[in-house]
């Protein structure tokens, strides 16, 4: 029999798995290349031999997206399989046309194919697009259980950025255990925030060997929350799932990929940051969400801000330092640290652009429509470094940290500096305790006698 020649076109995460679930004991197929992109520095690697199984014991190659023409004639590609998120529609079909161009075929998996089933009750967290608030969202519901005695156990969307064999199967308990697995800036902002709420959480890169171990995690787990990242849905099948979505996008819900999926398959909807969005734009995705998904239970939300030292911003010139993602590929172009400035009074914005120094260069010449504020790109130790520089260099007064994690932990900043923090706020009924009271009850899931019920 003669196996089809494929390409994974990927970003180390989504693509990983789709080949894990599809492909890798798969004796039609035969992988000869991964493709990266959105991610610095991830290309030039191998899936290595130990990960991809007995077909390919030299493992697989990973190129950069650029070369992916060049690959499809040199391998005669049969099927290029797109594997990445939070994507226009528009750039998902220019790379279907770059590879139809040369001569192959452009395929979607779906979760039919990829998700993996859990003998736990599973709920998953996704959004629409990055930065909705899924993790707050996945906080809020992880609190809402442990109320009830309930030990749950968080699987986060990959991101194996370093070396893959290490990261296979990545459980967190500790702070401590971030720096053992020398996790990047944009890995701690997802897995601190759960740390320390005395939480454990699972990420890497074999999800089903994750999944089997969160299941018996020594620790205990009732529950496995799937904490997902970008726009991406589930790789868990999950038996309640919570989409997450933003007015401050109004209209992205229906325009990328895989947002609009997860949309439609949510049994929930959370329109968050109702607080801070225009009446027009919230009612923009009322209307989305009533057009492909109408019996989902739509519960509204915001994101209220606080901060440590208010007077830091109060007729201040301030630099708002933001979640990376969220302002590259995410597109937002009003983060955390912009509520906090306007609403505590800061003076000014500070535009870092002036400031930037070496690959941070690199992440504004690619997303341009960034602006005034400053991304915390911190994928390798060069960016974390060129970071520091960066914050450092600028003419501000005054440095608003509005990452999910204190960058005064990991670099040093020469200024005043004061966190943001956010957390999600369920506004009238219904809410996310109505939500799992009647999710807890659907499937039998008894809780412990005296917990908050």
């Amino acid at each position: 029999m003669t196996r089809k020649n494929i390409i994974i076109i990927g970003a180390a995460g989504r693509d990983f798995h789709n080949f894990n679930t599809s492909y890798r004991d798969n004796e039609s197929y035969n992988v000869v290349a991964f493709t990266a992109a959105q991610i610095p520095d991830i290309d030039g690697r191998k899936y290595t031999g130990e990960l991809a199984g007995k077909l390919y014991p030299e493992g697989i190659p990973i190129y950069s997206e650029s070369d992916l023409p060049d690959l499809i004639r040199k391998y005669r590609v049969d099927e290029c399989i797109f594997s990445y998120s939070d994507i226009p529609y528009q750039k998902v079909m220019s790379v279907s046309a770059v590879v139809n161009a040369a001569g192959s075929n452009f395929v979607l998996l779906g979760p039919a194919a990829t998700m993996i089933r859990s003998n736990k009750p599973v709920i998953a967290v996704g959004a629409v697009r990055t930065g909705c608030g899924k993790s707050q969202t996945s906080r809020r519901v992880i609190e809402l259980l442990m109320k009830k005695g309930l030990k749950v156990v968080a699987i986060r969307h990959p991101m194996p950025y370093g070396n893959l064999i290490e990261q296979k199967v990545q459980r967190f308990a500790e702070l401590d255990d971030l720096a053992k697995n020398h996790c990047t800036v944009e890995e701690m902002e997802e897995y601190e925030p759960h740390l320390v709420r005395g939480n454990v959480i699972y990420a890497g890169v074999d999800y089903e060997a994750i999944l089997r171990e969160a299941e018996n995690d020594p620790g205990g787990c009732d529950i496995i929350l799937w904490d997902g990242g970008n726009n991406d849905f589930p790789f868990c099948k999950p038996d309640l799932m919570i989409t997450v979505t933003d007015p401050h996008r109004a209209g992205h819900e229906l325009k990328y990929y895989p947002g609009e999926v997860t949309l439609r398959l949510a049994d929930v909807v959370v329109i968050n940051k109702i607080d801070s969005a225009s009446p027009e734009s919230i009612q923009i995705v009322r209307e989305s969400i009533e057009a492909v998904n109408p019996s989902a239970t739509v519960i509204d939300a915001a994101s209220p801000i606080r901060v440590d030292n208010p007077g830091l911003i109060r007729g201040k010139r301030v630099l708002a330092v933001e979640d990376g993602p969220t302002l590259t590929h995410g597109e937002m172009k009003i983060g955390a640290g912009v509520v906090a400035a306007r609403k505590f009074g800061a003076s000014a914005l500070v535009d870092p652009r002036p400031f930037i120094v070496g690959r941070l260069a690199e992440t504004f010449k690619l997303y341009p429509g960034i602006g005034t504020l400053l991304p915390a790109m911190g994928y390798g130790e060069q960016q974390l470094r060129d970071l520091e520089t960066t914050i450092n260099n600028s003419d501000c007064d005054s440095v608003l940290i509005a990452t999910p994690i204190d960058l005064k932990r990991i670099i040093s900043i020469n200024k005043p500096a004061t966190r943001v923090y956010y957390d999600l706020q369920e506004i009238g009924k219904p809410d996310l305790t109505q939500v799992l009271d009647e999710f807890l009850s659907k499937n039998n899931i008894p809780t412990p006698a005296g917990a908050d019920l």
